[in-house]
């Protein structure tokens, strides 16, 4: 608590809480002023009884519930990080752009990623406006109203990402991450008014035992999130004139989570892929498009599959995610070169085949883990027989995470501040 009070007291460090504040509010504000001709009423029947675009809705930063001129959000960008990250995998420019060349790579990365988050905006509003109108969720506008609203929605999406950037600036956590976190913080009091309205006495005991899950929960995620797996590392002894350098020990830490929510954002973007399908055929056929939605919805309406499902995306894209962010031969190779090496452990082979092998141990309760969290609302809801009580296990991986890496560039700020007036 008092760490926390020591933000305020310090000027530099209050002025960037009140300009990341200022900067929430005014994405908040912008996703709730919906686009011209919605009928709210007509909009959220068709939306509660479409399970895709609660994810949406999600990357949206809560702007796609009422049709906002945010209702993409930050949506297209991580498309369009996806789409990049898959490219370094296929061309080794790319890879070589992102993990070679620094930070000077890692800016050309990014703006390629903003590049390309443009056409992607584009195509995904129109196809979303088109599908919704195909559905009879809106009216149909004029060709100069859907332009417009193509427009509007566009640059609202592009709008999102500038405001999130000017957070990031501000080194108080990463400013795509936080726009989420605003969407999911402002759901709480629609859902727990839900919850309160929905209340029997009879359910007393089910809702105490939902408070107390929820809290493992979290209890759970912040276990998950910062657990690692330290693996000792020892220096040679080196002599360099009349100076000996090296004989000190200390370890490697190989986090259990590896991949944070990586692997639950790409696995949504699986899920989400056939409705992106379905927004693309609207442009060419819309009677193919409501065909493939329709199959989509049959299979989002079976739990069980959809919850298998769900959890083997999960489990793959977090050994795939994991594997791609940690190399065992660049490490070992890099530890040699050091002058490290793993007690008992040969350096060279010996060592990237025993990281590969704690790295595939460590990811397995990882994956395991991140999987049933991302099915958690499922198993919630089957328990209990009461759909109101749903905790997102998605939503509170995020809040959880972002939380962590926020408060973590806070202290290091506190930090350095407090080195500085030491000196």
């Amino acid at each position: 608590m008092w760490r926390f009070l020591q933000i305020f007291r310090i000027e530099d460090l209050r002025k960037k809480v009140f300009i990341v504040g200022g900067l929430l509010l005014v994405y908040r504000l912008f996703a709730a002023i919906p686009t011209p001709g919605v009928d709210a009423e007509r909009l959220e029947a068709y939306f509660n009884s479409n399970q895709f675009l609660g994810f949406l809705n999600f990357f949206s930063g809560g702007g796609l519930d009422n049709l906002s001129i945010m209702m993409l959000g930050v949506g297209p960008y991580i498309t369009a990080t996806i789409i990049m990250q898959l490219l370094t995998i296929i061309f080794p420019k790319f890879k070589e752009m992102y993990y070679e060349e620094g930070e000077r790579g890692k800016a050309k990365f990014n703006r390629y990623s903003r590049l390309v988050t443009v056409p992607l905006a584009i195509l995904q509003s129109y196809g979303f406006l088109t599908l919704l109108i195909s559905q009879e969720a809106i009216d149909k506008p004029s060709s100069f109203e859907m332009f417009v609203n193509v427009a509007v929605v566009t640059a609202g999406s592009m709008l999102a990402l500038w405001l999130g950037e000017l957070i990031t600036e501000q080194k108080i956590g990463n400013g795509i991450s936080l726009l989420i976190l605003a969407g999911i913080v402002s759901s709480l009091p629609s859902d727990i008014g839900l919850a309160l309205t929905s209340y029997t006495p009879g359910l007393l005991p089910t809702y105490i035992g939902f408070v107390i899950v929820a809290i493992l929960i979290i209890a759970g995620v912040v276990f998950l999130n910062e657990g690692e797996r330290k693996i000792p590392i020892a220096y040679a002894r080196r002599v360099r004139g009349m100076k000996m350098y090296g004989g000190a020990s200390s370890y490697l830490p190989l986090k259990v989570n590896q991949a944070g929510m990586i692997p639950l954002i790409f696995a949504i973007s699986v899920l989400l892929f056939p409705q992106f399908l379905a927004q693309i055929l609207s442009v060419v056929s819309t009677p193919l498009a409501l065909k493939v939605n329709d199959i989509v919805t049959q299979f989002m309406n079976n739990q069980l599959y959809y919850g298998i499902f769900y959890f083997l995306l999960v489990f793959l894209f977090t050994y795939f995610y994991t594997a791609i962010t940690f190399n065992p031969e660049e490490i070992s190779k890099n530890l040699q070169r050091s002058g490290g090496f793993i007690p008992g452990i040969r350096p060279g082979e010996a060592t990237a085949s025993f990281f590969s092998a704690i790295v595939n141990r460590v990811t397995f309760f990882g994956a395991v883990s991140l999987g049933l969290i991302a099915v958690l609302p499922l198993i919630i809801q089957r328990l209990t027989g009461v759909s109101v009580l749903n905790v997102s296990g998605t939503a509170i991986l995020i809040v959880v995470a972002v939380a962590l890496e926020t408060m973590r560039q806070v202290n290091s700020q506190l930090t350095v501040r407090e080195y500085e007036g030491l000196s």
